[in-house]
């Protein structure tokens, strides 16, 4: 664990982030490396996908048919481990923090819904949700438990194992295995334009949605980053918002992040070992 200078007067590191926490009022941006102990993939870690995989961008979703149903062929497979994935102790001392009072928003940029599986409540999230999906003609939005099922009555025996899934929820397949993917169409309009209701890369993230997060940063007694390396600015703006504010920023991710020089505390370990002896600490 490593601690920034200015607060390391305060003791260890995990002190120092108590201290902040039991203040209360404090606003959580988590990223992937929170659902990594789940089975999840991060993009950016000494593992991420980023170094063998490349997401699929919103632009190659909406302009090529081939590159979406590439895309579906491939979620359909990987939609199973992400249905399938368990919250872990970091997501479980989360939802405790956030019960015994001491949480004041919870911002996720994750799409796998773990938070809430693993009892956090009123979690917004920032790129969406892979359990639903949008229909890009009409904008009906469903469950993607029932397209699931649809995509199983239309692919009979289709969806061989694989070893691993990606953040966004796709595997990866042969290219030979993806002709043979069937894709359904929206119930609502008929139009072969569905989508998974997360924010793709390249895509922009509702307004709406930003100035919530910002709001409830401004709001905040501090802001604490969890397994973000905070690389794009989809997250790292409530960063420099927090700094340009005064409020207090603390950071616990494993390996460096580009917030660090704004970091108020800085933690540098498994968020498995910090989170649940932070919640022992202070809601236990």
């Amino acid at each position: 664990m490593t601690l920034a200078p200015s607060a390391a007067a305060t003791g260890t590191p995990l002190d120092a982030l108590a201290d902040l926490v039991a203040d209360g009022d404090v606003v959580v941006l988590s990223g992937a490396g929170l659902s990594t102990d789940s089975g999840i993939p991060d993009y950016r870690g000494a593992t991420g996908s980023l170094r063998r995989h490349t997401p699929m961008t919103y632009q190659t979703f909406t302009r090529d048919p081939r590159g979406r149903h590439r895309y579906w062929a491939r979620s359909f497979v990987g939609w199973r481990q992400m249905r399938d994935a368990r919250p872990n102790d970091g997501h479980r001392a989360v939802g405790a923090l956030q019960a015994a009072g001491l949480l004041g928003g919870l911002i996720t940029q994750n799409v796998d819904g773990l938070h809430q599986a693993g009892g956090a409540t009123d979690v917004v999230e920032l790129h969406g949700g892979l359990d639903r999906t949008v229909c890009l003609g009409c904008g009906d939005v469903a469950d993607r438990g029932a397209l699931d099922e649809r995509l199983r009555a239309a692919n009979p025996g289709f969806g061989p194992r694989v070893d691993g899934i990606n953040p966004d929820g796709d595997a990866e397949l042969p290219d030979e295995l993806l002709d043979g993917f069937v894709m359904v169409e929206c119930l609502a309009c008929d139009e072969d334009l569905l989508k998974p209701d997360v924010v793709f890369f390249g895509e922009t993230v509702p307004r709406d949605r930003v100035d919530h997060c910002f709001a409830l940063v401004e709001q905040a007694g501090s802001l604490v980053v969890l397994g973000s390396s905070l690389t794009v600015m989809s997250g790292y703006r409530f960063v420099l918002r927090a700094a340009s504010l005064g409020v207090p920023v603390a950071i616990v991710n494993a390996g460096p992040t580009r917030g660090d020089a704004r970091a108020d505390v800085r933690v540098d370990a498994p968020l498995g070992e910090v989170l649940p002896a932070l919640a022992g600490r202070l809601a236990g």
